[in-house]
């Protein structure tokens, strides 16, 4: 039989826009391209240059193709038997020894929906434990939180196709050109085409350069800005009586409490004129239909929760929401970042959110799957990492993720690994997490399995199996379920991944209308999607809230928590870069990615620069209350003076090597969006130190 060649579309595995792509296949059935969708709802025919070079992702060099046992400093290959068989016993021996309580998982916003119901299910139902986290606690949990109060759910209020529905785009806390590029584009688009953009940002990002309106104020300041903006709207009258009449409590209290907040009051605190305040703040209130994306710059704070309710009090207060073109809507960071929410890899919630503490849940998933299921409160991520560090957590299964570069304070994370009697890590390559595991998986990518991904409109999308796995890689739901049949339990014994998806539709409200072949005909569906929206949800909250009337929730301005100080007189914020993605372990493998971005750099300001006399690139030490790194000094006005910035995705040269623990009282995200920093010049002919380096001097 002769092969042909072929196309197969599915959809890219790097940001949450989601957008459709077509990998394409030789004769051989080898991947040799990819190119864009043309029809696909979100992409519009277009990709990033990530998404372009997504074939080199998953390339085969340097893949994990098995299962691998650390003996002392090194890795053996081993049978995927003995992997199960030694693993089991492990987990056997600490579970009998203490409990559920002191083991855990740590699912992937880059896996599959249906790799991460497997994961919580396994955590909750084999392991009996809700200490079951991902990368959303440093991302967006607080998006999760702070819109669940005041709307009662946690995602994007609006569509994307709504960018080009809308008279005004307000951008606050991200760089969507960088991070979510397809849709900065749209937004570039939809401002030629006539909608005003007001971009709030300390950096002056490219779509700031491009705005109408650049509200520049200091790091940490947002609840202080948007008050002051409430007042003046309320002040003014440009508030929606009417919608806050009819959908709306909390008023009186809200307007109390910003009565006092006038933009004079705050332009020391954001940085920011009380004429530009009140400029954004009736271009805002006045345009028929506005709306607001955000990122990390709103959530990664410990203020986090209530800078998300402060852009829902203005948002609600304007009655900005349930209409084409309006809304709050949050720009998620991970391919399926906000599947994994939705799946329930939170140790507060089971699948759609559903209550982890409530006795009514937790009976109706024990009676579902026929099994006791976990009763007691779950760790976060970084309270798994804090736990170990005292004692008290001493077994962790972990897939996807690569907290040595990704969490803050990165020797504080790796001592707590270190210190674990186990540590499973299931990757596609030898991250910086992987090389401290005790059990290396392989891993499958998402060409080499079948699945779902949500994107950030809360589009779940069918993934599809376009290679087979090299080796004898799995996808994550597989290997699960044979290590819960190791530890005795068939609670994982599905035999397709469309039999995960139609059982967790069955058990998350806001997926129960969807199907495989629905998700196919359609191009995705956008939850909720059930019997009373079975063709899904592109605008949510048109006629009422899940909790009957919005929230109107009174904040206050909080300041950051490491202001900078005589001995660390800079603050140091992070940022993304157009050509990488998380950790690098997948865009670094692009030689046409990695040519455009040295191996780590430190945006300085001009001002900054010639204090400290450095040149461009030259080589500079970088120091916190918490780590040391060196690297290199890219000068630029795009940082103010006083602040400067750190991509995190160089694993020589990581931002969470500084980055502060400090967290949100309500999520415990941590603030990696502002610490205080020392900067200084290295020898002009000594290169840079990798962090790797500096570690084996010690």
């Amino acid at each position: 039989m002769t092969m042909t060649a072929s196309i197969v579309k599915t959809i890219c595995p790097f940001c949450g826009v989601g957008c459709g792509i077509c990998l394409k296949l030789d004769e051989r059935q080898k991947l040799v391209g990819v190119e864009p969708q043309l029809s696909h709802p979100i992409s519009r025919g277009k990709l990033c240059d990530k998404g372009w070079s997504t074939a080199y992702a998953i390339d085969p060099e340097n893949r994990i193709t098995q299962p691998l046992k650390r003996i002392k400093d090194k890795f053996r290959p081993i049978s995927w038997d003995e992997a199960l068989l030694s693993i089991g016993d492990s987990l056997k021996a600490i579970l009998d020894e203490a409990g559920p309580e002191v083991v855990g998982v740590i699912s992937s916003a880059r896996a599959t929906n249906e790799d991460n119901y497997a994961a919580q299910k396994f955590a909750r139902a084999v392991l009996k434990t809700n200490n079951i986290d991902h990368c959303a606690r440093i991302c967006h949990s607080p998006t999760v939180a702070g819109l669940k109060q005041t709307l009662g759910s946690g995602a994007m209020t609006n569509s994307a196709s709504d960018i080009y529905k809308t008279d005004l785009i307000v951008v606050i806390g991200a760089d969507p050109t960088e991070n979510h590029s397809i849709l900065g584009g749209h937004i570039v688009d939809a401002q030629r085409k006539g909608a005003q953009l007001i971009v709030i940002d300390p950096r002056v990002t490219r779509l700031a350069k491009v705005a109408d309106i650049h509200v520049q104020l200091k790091p940490g300041s947002n609840i202080a800005l948007i008050n002051a903006m409430l007042h003046t709207i309320i002040a003014q009258q440009w508030h929606n009586q009417s919608f806050i009449d009819a959908r709306c409590e909390g008023f009186e209290a809200l307007t109390s409490n910003v009565e006092q907040v006038t933009p004079e009051s705050v332009e020391s605190i954001t940085g920011v004129s009380a004429e530009l305040v009140r400029q954004v703040a009736k271009a805002y209130s006045q345009a028929n239909s506005a709306m607001i994306m955000y990122g990390m710059g709103i959530t990664q704070f410990v203020s986090g929760t209530q800078n998300v309710i402060a852009l829902a009090n203005l948002a609600l207060v304007c009655g900005q929401m349930g209409r084409p073109g309006t809304g709050i809507n949050p720009l998620r960071g991970q391919n399926n970042v906000q599947g994994a929410c939705d799946m329930g890899c939170l140790p507060n919630v089971y699948p759609g959110y559903q209550d982890a503490t409530a006795p009514e849940v937790q009976s109706k998933f024990a009676k579902s799957w026929g099994e006791e299921v976990a009763s007691k409160p779950g760790l976060t991520s970084l309270g798994m990492t804090k736990a170990t560090l005292s004692g008290d957590f001493r077994g962790l299964i972990l897939f996807g993720e690569d907290p040595v570069v990704t969490d803050p304070d990165q020797n504080h994370v790796k001592a707590s690994l270190k210190a674990l009697d186990l540590l499973v890590v299931a990757e596609l390559t030898m991250t910086e997490t992987a090389k401290l595991a005790d059990f290396v998986l392989p891993a499958a990518s998402f060409a080499e399995k079948a699945g779902t991904f949500t994107n950030c409109e809360r589009r779940v999308q069918r993934i599809s199996q376009v290679l087979a796995p090299p080796g004898a890689a799995k996808s994550d739901w597989q290997w699960l379920k044979a290590l819960a049949e190791q530890l005795g339990s068939q609670q994982l014994s599905w035999e397709t991944s469309e039999q995960v998806f139609d059982e967790m539709a069955t058990l998350t409200p806001a997926y129960q209308g969807m199907t495989y072949a629905g998700l196919d005909r359609h191009q995705g569906l956008q939850w909720p999607c059930n019997q009373d929206a079975p063709m899904g949800t592109e605008i949510l909250h048109r006629d009422s809230f899940p909790i009957g009337k919005a929230k109107l929730l009174p904040v206050r301005y909080i300041d950051i928590d490491e202001p900078a100080d005589e001995q660390f007189p800079l603050v140091l914020t992070t940022n993304r870069l157009h050509f990488h993605y998380g950790c690098g372990s997948m865009t670094r493998k692009s030689p046409l990615l990695e040519r455009e971005t040295p191996a780590g750099v430190l945006f300085i300001n001009p001002h900054d620069a010639k204090a400290l006399q450095l040149q461009r690139y030259s080589p500079i030490g970088v120091r916190s209350r918490r780590g040391y790194l060196e690297t290199r000094a890219m000068i630029t006005d795009d940082v103010p003076p006083g602040l400067v910035s750190m991509p995190y995705h160089f694993k020589e040269a990581p931002s969470n090597q500084l980055t502060n623990t400090a967290q949100d009282p309500i999520t415990k995200m941590p603030e990696l969006k502002a610490c205080a920093v020392s900067v200084f010049p290295l020898p002009p002919n000594q290169a840079p130190k990798t962090v790797q380096q500096l570690w084996e001097e010690k």
